[in-house]
């Protein structure tokens, strides 16, 4: 159950997203934030991540991942509510299948 005034996306960020430093960038990027969560890579060359935390810092967030990365570029995100299950704090995550990248 998220916290009051907390809300959760699932974004499928999609474009030149992949060895571009995305998922390291998007750890520090949550983490300043206070957002807990996590980014992986997708096999279909997607980056997925799920975002926890404050609505305006999640939105924040949403923002700077349209931005990415120096040497990332973003072509679009999806956005999907989420149900929030998490661990506290930000991490990067490995890989995954696209038939195991639900929430």
């Amino acid at each position: 159950m998220l916290e009051d005034g907390h809300i959760a996306r699932r974004l499928i960020i999609h474009g030149k997203v992949q060895g571009v430093w995305y998922r390291a960038w998007t750890v520090e990027n949550a983490t300043e934030l206070g957002l807990d969560g996590w980014v992986r890579n997708r096999a279909d060359g997607t980056v997925e991540a799920l975002l926890v935390g404050n609505a305006a810092d999640v939105e924040e967030m949403i923002n700077r991942c349209q931005a990415g990365p120096e040497r990332a570029t973003i072509a679009k995100i999806e956005q999907f509510p989420a149900r929030g299950l998490t661990g506290k704090g930000f991490v990067k995550k490995p890989t995954v299948d696209l038939k195991d990248s639900r929430n």
